[in-house]
């Protein structure tokens, strides 16, 4: 059994309208969120072998945010260039190179990719994917390369305002 999570980035900041896309940091908000989140999963005893992440500053310190959570270090954080607004195939890309030693792998990336890319998954759609969302789906297979092709159970949707 193989374990997806697609975590978009939490709430970034436009204090700065000169400031590069790729630049732009988290906001106050966005600095409360992802530890949060990262704090629900241990809570729901969800594991986290691997972390995947666009290299883009708000995603990657979404990443961190977990990572910390838990007990991982910033350096074993992968970064993928193409999961800056990427594509949904280039999920399917990424994920079919993920080492078959993983069980549950997190990635954290940008909408609108990441809202299509869930939609593609399974049955269970979303219409968008709020900041720090994270959507989750399990697929019984052996090897990540199977995943694309592989039928696709929702496991679980989660983000910051669903327990306001």
């Amino acid at each position: 059994m193989k374990k997806l999570l697609l975590v978009r980035h939490a709430k970034s900041s436009w204090n700065d309208m000169s400031q590069q896309d790729f630049d732009r940091p988290l906001n106050d908000r966005g600095h409360r969120d992802a530890p949060r989140m990262a704090a629900r999963l241990l809570k729901d005893e969800v594991s986290i072998d691997s972390f995947l992440s666009s290299p883009a500053v708000r995603a990657l310190t979404t990443a961190e945010y977990f990572a910390k959570a838990y007990d991982v270090k910033k350096k074993n954080i992968l970064q993928e260039a193409a999961l800056y607004h990427p594509e949904p195939e280039v999920f399917f890309d990424i994920i079919s190179r993920i080492d078959d030693s993983t069980k549950c792998v997190a990635i954290f990336s940008h909408n609108p990719g990441i809202t299509e890319f869930a939609n593609k998954l399974c049955a269970t759609r979303v219409d968008d994917m709020p900041t720090c969302a994270i959507f989750a789906v399990k697929a019984d297979i052996g090897h990540w390369k199977e995943f694309k092709s592989a039928a696709k159970e929702f496991w679980f949707f989660d983000f910051p305002k669903n327990d306001d």
